[in-house]
């Protein structure tokens, strides 16, 4: 069921590439296994998935040190400054740094560690009041602040867009998180990458692949619901 549901996806994730004449490699299928067991990442392992999505720390340092080697584990979820530690070692990139503060904790760990962490800032381009993230107008800002940070990389921007009815209806969404990646590619500020979009869910993750999004996150799509 899990491998069958998963090629589904990644089936759609070409077709969306053809429609906007992309390449289909550009984009990441992050399989969001929260709250799953270990059987089931297992299951999306073997169909294909490298890259899982957690929202809670504790289930990233549970899950990672019983996958395969090259497994990535993802934090996509709030992450709470007192969980940093745990979860470093554990992770290929934290997609939700959704203030500066939240960053200077990540590069104190980091320093620590003696090694660079990749991040996403986490944009709440809906300005939705139950979402974390930096308004639209903040983030160059954040960027420029972070980009200081010695041991912390830039990759990107992520957004969790509203849960809605028709996909359609978060297009506007997606188009200005690519609109504002692409103006802050413009300023060339060292460290700063912008190659990762991480946007789109189970629900719109093809107008999200249409719209330019490089990393996708889809849980109930993959694994049913929870």
């Amino acid at each position: 069921m899990i491998q069958e549901q998963y090629r589904k996806v990644r089936e759609k994730i070409d077709l969306a590439c053809a429609r906007s004449g992309r390449d289909p490699k550009e984009v990441t299928l992050i399989a969001v296994s929260k709250t799953k067991p270990i059987e089931d990442l297992h299951e999306a392992y073997e169909a294909g998935a490298r890259d899982f999505g957690e929202n809670k720390v504790q289930e990233i340092v549970q899950k990672a040190p019983q996958m395969p080697e090259d497994a990535r584990f993802h934090m996509i979820g709030h992450l709470q400054h007192n969980k940093i530690r745990q979860v470093l070692p554990h992770v290929e990139m934290i997609h939700s740094v959704d203030s500066v503060r939240l960053a200077e904790y990540i590069e104190k760990e980091a320093q620590k560690e003696e090694r660079e962490v990749k991040i996403l800032l986490e944009v709440n381009v809906a300005k939705e009041e139950s979402k974390f993230g930096f308004a639209p107008e903040e983030v160059e800002e954040a960027v420029l602040a972070i980009s200081q940070m010695k041991h912390l990389k830039i990759c990107g921007l992520m957004t969790i867009a509203p849960n809605v009815e028709h996909p359609e209806e978060n297009r506007p969404v997606f188009k200005k998180l690519y609109e504002l990646s692409v103006d802050i590619k413009k300023k060339n500020v060292d460290n700063v990458s912008m190659s990762v979009l991480s946007m789109g869910m189970t629900g719109d993750y093809e107008v999200a692949v249409e719209e330019g999004a490089t990393m996708i996150r889809v849980g109930t799509g993959i694994f049913g619901a929870r």
